[in-house]
Parts: structure tokens; sequence; C-alpha cells
């Protein structure tokens, strides 16, 4: 890259240090001091390099300060990728002319330092030792001063990423107390939209089967099946609106304790059980584990699963059930497989978003699986779909093991 590119390069690294201007740490104090100390000077510095200037961020045996980057002696050897070392700087061309070592700012003569490149490859500076009499370093002060300016780096690297960490963790924060705050919106909203539309709805309800036992529509035909529809309307939007409550109350408190998913599955099967004999059903349930989660909630999942697994059967096929659980590393596993009708793999994912059906042809709000999906990831799981062998669904769920 181009010089003007390099100077963009190592500007973007030093704001995400974010060291310029502030106080020296703790860590990169003492780096600077043990540098000097290894290397015997009573001088060393970590100078950050920007496009016109030298910022001294640790400084030991003398004050930090900032000079403008054409007096810099660290400058001079800025793409220098290995260390610098001159016994006598004021014999070397790079230097003689420095102000640093000529007496304008300084009468530097011994020199050394390494580079402070960034995991990206960017030198943001160097980490340099210096003296004004001549000296020379050994084969060790030479690796030490390298591996010093390496953890530099390090310390650097670490307060960026904890930075980071904590940013991420205020996001997150904030997501979930916006999340928790929408939760109590949505359930306050549904709460009082179910309340202020079952008033009218029960008077039509109400009117409708009065309406039904009036001798006039008893022996008209046509009047008889017009209040039969009005009065199917209104149970369906009755049933709606509980649905919709129910959608927006879940995954919000959770009473969570030790629950048996076997307990779960079996309270299940009583409620359906004219449904399941209606339709002479055979569920198979295997073993199934004990979970820390809300009991009631985790009941509507697997309420809503089995009945839709007897529902999407054809009519002219007896439903084969099975629930059965895994264990995957950290979590468990539970599934229900049916042999119904299926869903394209396309459709899969759809089938858990609010109001999304499988098939208009049967009876359904398309709320249950989404509903599930908030319980399920309000737990910290996941919820899934695929196809089933030979034919049919398998509806799976994840929670904590």
């Amino acid at each position: 890259m181009d010089a003007g590119q390099a100077d963009a390069a190592r500007q973007a690294g030093l704001e995400q240090y974010d060291v310029l201007g502030k106080p020296p740490s703790r860590d990169l104090q003492a780096l600077v001091e043990l540098a000097a100390q290894v290397c015997d000077v009573p001088t060393a510095a970590i100078n950050m390099i920007t496009a016109t200037e030298q910022h001294q961020v640790a400084a030991a045996g003398f004050d930090r300060s900032i000079c403008a980057r054409e007096d810099s002696m660290c400058a001079a050897v800025l793409g220098e990728p290995l260390p610098v070392v001159v016994a006598d700087a004021s014999a070397d061309p790079r230097f003689a002319d420095n102000p640093f070592v000529t007496g304008s700012l300084g009468q530097v003569r011994f020199y050394a330092s390494a580079p402070l490149v960034t995991p990206a490859g960017v030198t943001v500076g160097r980490l340099c030792v210096f003296d004004d009499e001549p000296r020379v370093l050994s084969v060790r002060q030479h690796g030490a001063l390298l591996a010093l300016a390496d953890r530099v780096l390090d310390v650097l690297e670490l307060r960026l990423r904890s930075h980071q960490l904590e940013r991420s963790l205020a996001e997150l924060t904030a997501a979930r107390d916006e999340l928790k705050r929408s939760n109590e919106h949505l359930s306050l909203f549904a709460g009082q939209v179910s309340h202020d539309l079952r008033t009218p709805l029960t008077a039509i309800l109400a009117n409708a089967e009065m309406l039904s036992m009036e001798p006039t529509v008893v022996e008209d035909e046509d009047l008889a099946w017009m209040v039969s529809g009005i009065d199917r309307a209104g149970h369906r939007m009755a049933a709606m609106l509980e649905d919709i409550l129910a959608y927006a109350r879940v995954g919000g408190d959770l009473q969570s304790r030790d629950t048996d998913l076997g307990e779960v599955v079996a309270e299940v099967l009583s409620d359906l059980a004219p449904v399941l004999d209606a339709r002479r059903a055979d569920v198979t349930v295997k073993d199934l584990p004990v979970v820390h989660a809300d009991t009631h909630q985790l009941y509507s999942v697997l309420l809503n699963l089995l009945a839709n697994a007897v529902k999407f059967t054809a009519d002219d096929v007896v439903p084969q059930v099975t629930v059965a659980a895994e264990r995957r590393d950290d979590v468990w596993r539970v599934a229900v497989t049916d042999n119904g009708i299926g869903v394209a793999a396309e459709r899969r994912e759809d089938m858990f978003v609010l109001f999304s059906r499988a098939d208009k042809r049967v009876d359904g709000s398309g709320i249950g699986l989404a509903t599930a999906r908030r319980v399920v990831e309000a737990h910290g799981g996941r919820i899934g779909m695929q196809a089933a062998d030979p034919q049919g669904t398998t509806v799976w769920f994840e929670l904590p093991a």
C-alpha cells in the first residue's frame, strides 16, 4: 500500500486501541519500565506514530510528550520489520541530523527500537530504549526488546477485546431489556384487544343462539344455515382471540422447575384422548428426560405438536406418532414424528411464522407453531422441522440439558 493508505490503516488501528491522549495504563507503564531495565538504559518509551505526530503513550525516565512526526526517530525507521539497534545515533545517517540527536531537542546517542505490529500487519509505532551515551545490546537484550514489543501489542489487543466484549454485553443487555418491555407491551396490548373484542363477540354469539331458536329461522332452511354460519364464525373468532392472547403471554415470566417430559406428554395424551380415539391414532412415547423448564408452557408446546401430528394425517390413514428424545452434547432434542401429509422443504421454516398454515384445507389459525417457537426460544432453545422417513414430518425442539 502507498504512504497515504498506510497512514490511514495506522490511524484506524490507533483509534481502535484508544491510547492517544490518555494517561498510560499500569500494564503499559510496567512494560516500558521493564524494557529500560532489561536493556540497562535510563529511558524508554512506547511511541505511536500518526500521519503528523509521535505520541508517547508510556515512558520511563522522563515525562511523556508529543512531537512532530518529522522530528521522530521512531518514525524514521517505522517501516523496519525488525529491531533497529544503533550504538551511536550521531554517526548513523538516518539520525545524524535529527533534533533529538543534534541537541535541538535532545542528545541521544544509543537508540534501539522494535516494531509494534497489529494482528492485521499494520505497524502503529515502536517500543524504543535510548541513552545519551553510546552502548550496545547483548543478544539476550535484543531478543527481550522484541519480546516486550510483542507484549505491548498483546496488552493493547486484550484491552480492545475487553472493550468490545463490554460493548457487546451492554448491547445484549439493552436488547434483553427491550425484548422484555416488548413482551410486556404485547401482552398488555393483546389482553386489552381481547377484552375489547370479547364483549361484542359474546353479544353476537348470544344473539345468534337466540336467533337460531326463533320459529321463523327453524322453519326456513336458508335462514337456519346463515345463522349457523354466524355462530360458527363467531366461535372461530373466539378461539383465535384465545390463541392470540396465549401467543402474547408465553415466553415472558418463566416459572422453571425440574419437569418430567414423560409426565407432561401423558397429560397431553389424556387431554387429547377424544381426538386420538376418534382417529384410532397409535402414539408411541419413548424415554423422555427431566429438564429445567416451565411445565405449563412446555405442555402447550407438546399439545400443539401432538395435535398437529394427528390433524395433518390424511383421513384414510391411521396416525402413527412417536415422541422421543436424545441427548446432544449440552442439549436434549425432543422430536414428535408423524406419518402425515408432510411439509415441503421450502415451507418448513415459514411454519413457525405467525399465521402461516401448512394446508388451508385443515382448520387452524397458524398461531400454534409460532407460539411453540416463542416458548422454546424463551427457554434458550430452538425448534425446527424436517421430513420423516419414509413419510410424514418430524418437529423437534431442543432445550438445555
